[in-house]
């Protein structure tokens, strides 16, 4: 029997990445999978591949910048499978490299509504059935950009940051009820950091020198096994944290100055 037989999980972003990797090693491990994606193409394909890995699955296309489709995700699982037992927030709406002094209100906002309001849109969906069931887990997927202040990506790491502040405080008030928050900083190769290092060859070596192991994680053999165990009664005890699945890269506070421009394009 797998360690997550037949529990209930809702994973958001599940189409690609991160998201996908844990979708894929949830189904390995017995368990049911809301694949919540915005893209139907690879969240049809995720969800056929938890299938054939041996778990069940049910595919809700998912904008999480909408808070009703961000709550029709966790109750489409509840219809299906009675309930929820692990909640995982992966899903993220893309941003913009941009120096601080450029960012635009509609970017930021873009970043607060897809990176922190969908995560906490999500939770508070999740909260009557967790703390009715008795307990579960809550993963939400953070980021080093917001942990070591990358230059750049002002809207991706405040909202990461933001998450991580939810995440601690549902798990102050939450504990009363079994229900775990931790977060997971990855450090992954997702298609996003491929794409990522060949645009730019250099600056992606230049951040693997400064990674202790010397290499990129991957999605589903090292960043979701990561969130395998805090999904199962394994880390019952685990909670508040903040997880650095990155090869130790939080250590070096490895960052990127990519050149940008002083002033903006004409």
């Amino acid at each position: 029997m797998g360690r997550l037989e037949k529990r209930v999980s809702v994973v958001t972003g599940a189409g690609k990445g991160i998201g996908r990797g844990i979708a894929r090693r949830f189904a390995r491990e017995g368990a049911r999978v809301l694949v919540a994606e915005i893209d139907a193409e690879s969240g049809v394909r995720t969800a056929a591949e938890v299938e054939s890995l041996g778990g069940e699955a049910r595919f809700v296309r998912t904008d999480v910048a909408v808070k009703e489709q961000v709550q029709g995700a966790v109750q489409a699982a509840v219809d299906a499978w009675g309930a929820v037992h692990v909640l995982v927030n992966n899903a993220w709406g893309g941003g913009t490299i941009a120096r601080l002094e450029w960012k635009t209100d509609a970017q930021m906002m873009h970043g607060v509504q897809t990176g922190f309001l969908s995560v906490f849109w999500a939770m508070q969906a999740a909260f009557p059935h967790m703390k009715a069931q008795g307990g579960g887990s809550i993963v939400n997927l953070c980021s080093l950009n917001g942990v070591n202040a990358h230059m750049y990506s002002a809207e991706y790491n405040t909202a990461k940051e933001a998450v991580r502040a939810l995440t601690r405080t549902a798990a102050r008030e939450w504990g009363r009820h079994q229900i775990r928050c931790n977060a997971i900083c990855p450090a992954a190769a997702t298609e996003a950091y491929e794409a990522f290092r060949k645009a730019n060859p250099d600056t992606a070596a230049a951040m693997l020198r400064q990674n202790p192991m010397g290499r990129m994680g991957d999605p589903e053999t090292d960043v979701a096994g990561v969130a395998l165990f805090l999904a199962t009664d394994d880390s019952a005890y685990l909670t508040g944290n903040t997880l650095f699945v990155d090869g130790g890269s939080h250590i070096n506070g490895v960052t990127w100055a990519p050149e940008l421009p002083e002033e903006l394009p004409k």
